[in-house]
């Protein structure tokens, strides 16, 4: 990228001979929401923003395909705050097989909430940050359309500069369908450098795979990973809301039709193969059964509040929760991206 187009993408609020016109960034619009649009090649970027105004603000900030990164910030009346992140850029910008939409080459952010202000914008190459990988399903990807939200769009607010989420994850996908899907895990695999972290969840879609091809094509990523020098995690599959009672369904554990305990299987896979394992079954399992049958519904998809009742998809609340077991995880075993964690 020259020096000129670099420039370009750099912005801060200039003046307005209308007064009642608030300034806004090179390459930004509107008011609520403020979008702005940079036209850089795939990649990764390092974005500062500063937020606030004359006027009192909350602004939240998003970044591609619903990706959040900054949650709803409050700032007085003439305060500004600056935030920094390093931004994933891919194309299609959500789900890499194109599912909801392809989305917009280059870089999107949108702020919103009550009164959004910004006030400033830099975007510029990244000079190879730490990348985390997240290889999945439905419940971890880029949902492009609310209410669906994965939790791999919802992590992004706790990872500082310096490293970056590309959400490789797709809907409909099992362990071998992503395997062999040249959109999906054969995409991946080259952009792993020495370091790079990949999470690896699968489970809600291997319905009806043996236990032999699950370990086989979790053996395989494994494998793959390691010999790009990067660092793969297993991550066990969150749970549904499918209750018998007070407790869930070996169907809601990823008991699949063949019999097939598959968070077993994975956390067996984890143990030959030395690979860390994140148990977000049953750490979803705890969480969803201590809200019971009721409560619990708030992390899924309801009629009342989202129009449509869907109990294996996350609402944002439900996958800011998955995402926070996932965080909490990484913390303990310290694993890659623990040093960026905010």
């Amino acid at each position: 990228m020259g020096l000129l187009t670099l420039a370009m993408l750099v912005g801060t609020g200039a003046a307005h001979a209308d007064a009642a016109t608030r300034a806004l960034p090179a390459g930004c619009s509107g008011t609520a929401p403020i979008k702005c649009h940079y036209a850089v090649s795939p990649g990764n970027y390092d974005v500062t923003v500063s937020i606030g105004g004359a006027g009192a603000a909350e602004t939240d900030m998003w970044v591609e395909a619903r990706r959040l990164a900054l949650p709803a910030t409050k700032t007085a009346a003439g305060a500004a705050a600056t935030y920094s992140f390093t931004v994933n850029v891919r194309q299609p910008e959500g789900q890499p097989t194109g599912q909801g939409g392809a989305g917009n080459p280059g870089l999107d952010i949108r702020f919103s909430g009550t009164n959004p202000q910004v006030s400033a914008v830099s975007v510029k190459p990244a000079a190879q940050p730490l990348v985390a990988y997240l290889a999945g399903d439905s419940t971890v990807c880029d949902q492009p359309v609310a209410p669906y939200t994965g939790w791999g769009q919802m992590i992004t607010p706790a990872v500082g500069p310096g490293a970056s989420v590309a959400n490789y994850a797709d809907s409909g996908e099992s362990s071998g369908s992503f395997l062999r899907n040249s959109a999906l895990f054969p995409a991946l695999l080259p952009k792993v450098k020495a370091n790079d972290a990949v999470f690896i969840q699968f489970g809600h879609n291997d319905k009806q795979t043996s236990a032999s091809a699950f370990r086989s094509n979790l053996t395989s990523m494994i494998t793959q990973v390691r010999a790009k020098g990067g660092v793969p995690v297993l991550v066990t599959p969150p749970v549904r809301r499918q209750f018998n009672g007070s407790r869930l369904t070996p169907t809601a554990l990823h008991v699949n039709g063949l019999g097939v305990n598959l968070p077993a299987e994975m956390r067996s896979v984890g143990t030959a193969q030395n690979v860390p394992v994140i148990d977000l079954t049953t750490k979803s399992k705890t969480l969803v059964e201590s809200l019971g049958p009721s409560a619990s519904a708030q992390l899924f998809l309801r009629s009342s509040v989202d129009g449509v009742t869907d109990n294996t998809h996350f609402s944002q609340y439900g996958a800011s929760q998955m995402g926070g077991l996932v965080l909490q995880s990484i913390r303990e075993q310290r694993l890659p991206l623990a040093a960026y964690l905010r």
